[in-house]
């Protein structure tokens, strides 16, 4: 294993913290859960219905993150705020998500986490759902090369589903060809709220293509990476993007009657049943005190108030919202990292953080300082470690719905710019009365819940929100 030193900087408002070093890169484990709420984890919920035992154990050992936020209330821009460090709204996707025949939208010349710690020395992969696009065509081609794709950002090896596991082609790629063409159709799906056998769109699939069975193989693949990184000199970083418990809910024979809550809380419970093959897999293969493993979700759960009446199992706590939606349940996500020795165990953090953070908290890990790239991004590691922060990490955080409504973040207050939820709670988007409030503003500290619109009553943190908001949109260099 190649010997680096690790200078870890803290950038607070354009000033530096402390340095720290050590000569062995860690390997670098990063889960993403597809739909996840922070309710659903006992560790965040003492009431929930769904039972957790490993990633709640994963808590003891580690970091819970009771502020931490993904970039976007929905996929795809998510994803790409991970990877990049900077916020998709940047680019050409504005709203909502890609579908399963869209071309890359990662430009081949920007940094990513693969790119940097590949330069490092690091052996990469991604394992998953990707749902970034793949190829330049307008329509991706899946009897062509699927180039450019994961192997143009600096990961050495992929084993993917293209999109979400609702949207054809159903199929498996590895490195830039599918393992089987997409050459048979399946029909339509309706949701097993209907009483529906899953919830996927008609499409392209693979002969035999079984949804059932994609967690699963995803687990295995992923645990041959882990073991075939043991046996290998190089550090290693997992990219390991879970399809569940996005729809559809497939929980296997084993786990399926395993909760109260039906067909999702079953799903629920394979995921956190998968994700301790995963910590097993890195207690058999890898030097555990040297693997920081990130667990976190790309946007709330949805879960609507019918679902919460039917199981009084609340999957993104008291949060208001749900999934897509501008509101806390839309994008505050459960953030848990642990490594031995390093992080503080059963340690809770209340800094605001955002998924865009972990670009540079991973560049520092493999000791990279990127030229560019990351521009939405800080580093998070003094907070891992437990540091005494002289100055909050953000100033502040813009939070993107999954119509494209914005918000911003500063302190304990969050302006919202519209009313709505901009999302899957209705009303989506709702005209403001005649001399009324335009947009929300909140106090997060006094109203956690969102209850109290102070846009009225406090003009002037309006006007400040509004003009930080609007100076942030305008921004293009890094911070």
């Amino acid at each position: 294993m190649p010997m680096v030193t690790l200078t870890l900087l803290l950038l607070i408002a354009g000033g530096t913290f402390d340095a720290q070093t050590t000569s062995v890169p860690p390997n670098i484990i990063i889960i993403l859960a597809d739909d996840l709420g922070r309710g659903d984890l006992g560790a965040y919920n003492a009431d929930s219905r769904i039972p957790t035992p490993h990633l709640d154990q994963f808590a003891l050992e580690g970091m819970r993150f009771t502020d931490a936020h993904s970039p976007s209330a929905v996929c795809t821009p998510t994803r790409y705020g991970l990877l990049t460090g900077r916020y998709a709204w940047r680019t050409s996707l504005k709203a909502w998500v890609l579908g399963g025949y869209s071309p890359l939208l990662i430009e081949t010349d920007r940094p990513t986490i693969a790119s940097v710690v590949h330069d490092a020395g690091y052996m990469t992969s991604v394992v998953g759902k990707w749902h970034l696009g793949l190829g330049s065509e307008p329509k991706t081609n899946y009897n062509m090369p699927l180039t450019p794709g994961p192997l143009q950002l600096g990961f050495d090896e992929c084993f993917l589903c293209p999109a979400s596991l609702d949207m054809p082609p159903y199929t498996w790629v590895i490195g830039e060809t599918t393992v089987v063409p997409p050459t048979d159709t399946i029909a339509n799906s309706s949701h097993r709220r209907n009483g529906g056998g899953g919830m996927w769109r008609g499409g392209a699939a693979d002969p035999g293509y079984d949804h059932g069975q994609t967690l699963p193989i995803i687990i295995e693949r992923a645990v041959s990476f882990i073991q075939a990184a043991g046996e290998g000199d190089a550090p290693c970083f997992l990219y390991l993007p879970l399809t569940a418990p996005h729809t559809p809910w497939m929980p296997t024979k084993a786990w399926r009657g395993s909760t109260l809550v039906d067909y999702y809380g079953d799903f629920v419970a394979q995921v956190d049943g998968s994700i301790g093959e995963v910590l097993a897999a890195v207690e058999a293969h890898l030097d555990r005190d040297n693997t920081i493993v990130i667990f976190t979700s790309d946007n709330g759960s949805h879960w609507p108030v019918e679902d919460i009446e039917a199981f009084q199992h609340r999957a993104n706590g008291d949060l208001r919202g749900m999934k897509a939606d501008i509101h806390e349940g839309g994008h505050r996500v459960p953030f848990i990292a642990r490594w031995p020795g390093v992080i503080p165990t059963g340690d809770v953090s209340d800094e605001l953080i955002c998924l865009t953070d972990l670009f540079a908290t991973c560049a520092a890990l493999a000791g990279q300082s990127p030229d560019s790239g990351g521009e939405d991004s800080w580093n998070i590691l003094p907070v891992l470690r437990g540091a005494a922060l002289l100055k909050p990490i953000h100033t502040e955080v813009i939070h993107h719905s999954g119509d494209g409504m914005f918000a911003i973040r500063m302190g304990d207050w969050k302006l919202i710019e519209g009313l709505g939820s901009g999302g899957f709670t209705r009303p989506k988007r709702q005209s403001p009365e005649e001399e009324g409030a335009t947009g929300q503003l909140y106090n997060l500290a006094a109203d956690p819940g969102e209850t109290t619109n102070l846009w009225e009553s406090e003009p002037e943190m309006v006007e400040r929100l509004t003009a930080r908001l609007n100076e942030v949109r305008g921004e293009t260099a890094a911070p």
